[in-house]
């Protein structure tokens, strides 16, 4: 399972830096497609997170993750949950303070000291050996799954839908966004994905700018690829190169299925 750098400003929401919409006929048409089909659209987030099931954890059922936890040996510590929130980059910390203060007395509320002194760092200190069974305990919970989701959308996905439509793109525009934001953060880093975007912008103007989206697209797809091989532990780049730029080469922008595509050689369909 891959996770996303080590960066305090992963807490942070995503900042809307994009320029500013430009007027004319084809960005008000543009505008218009982008409106109609979001990957908020709940059909279109459950293909949203099954692709990204499928390359975070070999899977399309994406709520069988609730439950994950192992240390994969990234340096990140602990990776766990749907999104896999990392006990060594602060994402895990926002969840269970979430989780407690809607639910005080959690099985997981005794380990906030521990998550506090070991952010930023790979250590286990404070959470062995009981951490992994409680969190999987806490995965049986209604109020936990829900936590995950919440904490899921309000720090990637819905600050990469509300930038991709801020671009002018569509479906298929929103989930690169998504699926760079869940892998590489935010931040002031060359890799984060802020920085994956200005790198496109300087080659490609969006929709939104009067650019052709296949041609942005596959700008982001090249500085995502860059991104990758920066850091080892993802420099397999087949969630791009055999499933994003496979919908993208059919122009299936709105991520209508069938889809049919590869991750790390498996192969996957969604009818």
């Amino acid at each position: 399972m891959h996770t996303p750098h080590i960066r305090t400003s992963r807490r942070t929401l995503l900042a809307l830096i994009g320029a500013s919409l430009v007027a004319g006929p084809v960005i008000a048409t543009q505008s218009a497609t982008a409106a109609a089909a979001g990957l908020d659209d709940p059909a279109k987030k459950e293909i949203a997170m099954k692709l990204v099931s499928s390359a975070e954890n070999s899977s399309l059922d994406w709520k069988a993750q609730y439950k994950y936890i192992e240390d994969i040996g990234d340096g990140r510590g602990y990776t766990a949950g749907i999104i896999g929130f990392c006990s060594g980059t602060g994402d895990m910390l926002d969840l269970v303070e979430l989780y407690t203060r809607r639910k005080p007395g959690n099985v997981l509320a005794k380990y906030l000291p521990a998550l506090r002194e070991v952010n930023g760092s790979d250590s286990h200190e404070g959470l062995d050996p009981g951490f992994q069974g409680d969190w999987r305990r806490a995965a049986q919970d209604s109020a936990f799954q829900q936590a995950q989701n919440d904490e899921r959308d309000r720090v990637y996905f819905n600050p990469a839908v509300k930038q991709g439509k801020t671009d002018g793109l569509g479906v298929l525009g929103q989930f690169t966004y998504y699926d760079a934001i869940v892998m590489h953060g935010d931040g002031g880093d060359s890799t984060s994905f802020s920085s994956i975007r200005r790198r496109a912008l300087a080659k490609a103007k969006p929709p939104a700018q009067g650019g052709d989206e296949v041609t942005y697209l596959n700008a982001f797809l090249d500085a995502r690829v860059w991104a990758m091989k920066q850091e080892e532990a993802h420099s397999d780049t087949s969630r791009v190169d055999t499933a994003q730029r496979v919908f993208l080469r059919k122009r299936n922008l709105n991520l209508d299925p069938p889809l049919d595509w590869k991750v790390y050689g498996d192969s996957y369909h969604i009818g």
